[in-house]
């Protein structure tokens, strides 16, 4: 069983913890990167859909990147609720271990990041409009490399990612390759309705409580109970599991 989360924008570079290996496909990354250190900060703006303040902020990050040097672990790496609620700098060895094990990151600039991989800081959103010899954009740019080295060795999958990095890996799934999307939400007059912040909050606490619990059985994820979501059996199905918050 593997976990997908998505990155998060908001990252910070410190040496706190040590990096284990490099990222599984560098080589794509030093394309991007080589593609990205010739735009100026006005093409990142556009590009990135983002203010002056952050594209010159990235700029800055990609003329000087190595892709070898300065390199903090992945998973230490990003800022967002997500990792906030996940709090792994105060995961235990075990836990810890766990994550290593299970975990995998997408990310629109690394493709998919083990937890320790040492990487550093950047911006590039998956859904971003990118071309890249011959490609348009991240989806097409990376195809089906990341579903490939997720189902590498495993046949299920537990995603906790946002749509728009789940859709790398949605369209290659198969017979032998299932995936299971948690959702977080509330009823709002009957229907479903999914909450942005606090699903950032429930899926890096769903992280946390699997690894703190140890988990290899996905049947017991339904016990999770944190921030007040429970798992509703009546709207959910064999693709989708869903947590309401009442």
């Amino acid at each position: 069983m593997k976990i997908i989360i998505s990155p998060a924008k908001k990252m910070i570079d410190h040496d706190d913890f040590e990096w284990h290996e490099l990222p599984l496909f560098l080589n794509k990354t030093e394309i991007l990167k080589e593609k990205l250190q010739k735009m100026d900060a006005d093409e990142l703006a556009a590009c990135m859909k983002c203010n002056q303040k952050i594209a010159a902020l990235n700029y800055d990050r990609f003329q000087r990147m190595n892709l070898h040097e300065g390199l903090i672990p992945a998973l230490f790496a990003y800022e967002g609720l997500q990792y906030q609620h996940m709090a792994p700098s105060v995961f235990t060895k075990d836990e810890l271990e766990y994550v290593e094990r299970h975990l995998l990151i997408l990310s629109g600039f690394y493709g998919l990041l083990r937890p320790f991989d040492g990487i550093r800081c950047y911006r590039l959103e998956m859904q971003t409009k990118l071309d890249i010899n011959e490609t348009k954009s991240l989806y097409d740019f990376w195809k089906d490399d990341l579903a490939n080295e997720l189902f590498h060795d495993n046949d299920l999958v537990l995603n906790l990612a946002s749509k728009e990095y789940s859709l790398c890996i949605e369209p290659y799934l198969g017979e032998n390759r299932k995936m299971i999307t948690c959702i977080f939400a509330s009823l709002d007059k009957g229907k479903l309705k999914v909450k942005g912040t606090e699903a950032k909050m429930a899926r890096g606490e769903m992280v946390r409580y699997m690894a703190s619990h140890q988990i290899e059985d996905l049947e017991e994820i339904k016990n999770f109970d944190y921030l007040g979501y429970t798992y509703d059996a009546s709207y959910s199905n064999d693709k989708e599991w869903v947590y309401l918050k009442k």
